[in-house]
């Protein structure tokens, strides 16, 4: 029994020698030897190939006069043959030409170490970098509701050689696990692209809206960077950065709610006025900017809102009132303001007095109209509507009803 525990015992310590006496570093190649990193050259990347006998951690790195340049740092790996595409950069930037000696290490589990070495030769490099010049963002406040003030932010820039450009909004860490990454979108008419799918050179713009037209919620209020990155066919990269704060976004809503609305009379003899009151509650999370007329106001049918001066405004609320055979040219040609001023939340802003209707506020709206023109019918239907100007009609048809018109 002894004998053959000494036997084994003498077998596993031969095992273990042998291994221990084997490279663990078999081979270290460079192919090709010369590289150009530049669009267009045949030899634009090498193949940087190992072998190992046994697993190890491996590191690879160049290294010239100026310094060292880490390709892979104490990465585990298996036995066996590996390869790596190296296009000539280092931390997103291309290594100037010259003469470099690539490394290879291992290491294995019982701290056996070898280092094995070989030469690459880089030359005719692209390094210029692809500039993002007059990086702009503005406006640096964002209030993504819709109310038609400062719903947009407009991102410029000039790019100065072909490159890969990413735009995005971050909110950063915050201690919150991973970044929030929120992607912008080039205007399509600045979208200019090489055969390679690189933006050309060039100004480019992009026009954010954090979503709102496309009805997605818009990012948390809050502090937020953004950030474009453009990386070239060598993989140079450049960032720039500014900053863009949101408040006050959301996306608005409102309702017109109860019975609806009610005309009256049904009977209106031509050169009457035609009466209404409606009630609209904002059911939203976020002010709603509104504008006169303001209820009460009677219009002729001869009249709509810019006759009256109360011309449309992008992002503007407003009840409205048409019918059937309308002849103006417009939807909704007699519109109203979403309560009195001294109902409203007033906000001077650049001069200007400016009318909100608050989240959950209710409001009642009365009108008329008086009928001075035939109608193309006897009886045409009037309706109401809940208009958000230039953006769209939110509620339509609301409540026809038919009213006769006497002459």
């Amino acid at each position: 029994m002894n004998k053959f525990y000494i036997f084994l015992f003498t077998t596993l310590l031969l095992v273990v020698t042998a291994c221990g006496n084997t490279p663990l570093l078999t081979s270290v190649t460079v192919d090709p030897e010369t590289i150009s990193p530049r669009p267009g050259e045949k030899n634009r990347a090498t193949k940087i190939g190992y072998s190992l006998s046994r697993p190890a951690h491996v590191s690879i790195y160049l290294q010239d006069g100026a310094g060292k340049y880490v390709l892979r740092e104490n990465q585990s790996r298996a036995a066996g043959d590996f390869q790596i595409l190296f296009g000539g950069s280092v931390d997103n930037r291309t290594l100037n030409d010259g003469a470099y000696q690539v490394v290879v290490t291992a290491q294995d589990a019982n701290g056996v170490y070898e280092e094995k070495t070989a030469t690459l030769n880089i030359i005719n490099a692209d390094t210029s970098l692809p500039e993002l010049q007059n990086f702009t963002v503005f406006p640096q406040e964002f209030t993504p509701n819709q109310d038609g003030l400062d719903d947009r932010v407009i991102i410029r820039y000039y790019l100065t050689k072909p490159a890969r450009v990413t735009v995005y909004l971050t909110d950063g860490n915050s201690g919150k696990g991973h970044p929030q990454k929120y992607p912008i979108d080039e205007k399509k008419e600045t979208t200019l692209l090489t055969e390679d799918k690189l933006s050309e050179i060039g100004p480019h713009e992009y026009d954010y809206d954090a979503g709102i037209d496309r009805g997605a919620p818009p990012p948390p209020d809050g502090n937020y960077t953004i950030i474009a990155e453009a990386v070239d066919a060598n993989g140079n990269t450049v960032t720039e950065r500014a900053p863009l704060t949101i408040k006050n976004g959301g996306t608005p809503r409102a309702a017109i709610i109860g019975s609806a609305g009610d005309f009256s009379p049904t009977v209106v003899p031509l050169g009457e006025t035609l009466y209404f009151t409606v009630t609209v509650k904002n059911v939203g999370t976020v002010p709603i900017r509104t504008k006169g007329p303001e209820p009460g106001f009677t219009y002729t049918t001869n009249q709509n809102y810019s006759v009256v001066e109360q011309f449309e405004e992008p992002g503007i609320w407003r009840l409205g009132v048409d019918s059937e055979g309308n002849s103006i040219g417009r939807q909704y040609p007699y519109r109203w303001q979403l309560g009195m001023n001294n109902e409203l939340t007033r906000v001077e802003r650049e001069g200007k007095t400016i009318y909100y209707l608050m989240p959950g506020q209710v409001v009642r709206i009365s009108g008329g109209i008086k009928i001075i023109d035939k109608p193309p019918k006897v009886d045409p239907f009037y309706w109401f509507g809940l208009v958000q100007e230039q953006v769209r009609i939110v509620e339509d048809h609301v409540e026809p009803t038919r009213i006769t018109v006497d002459f």
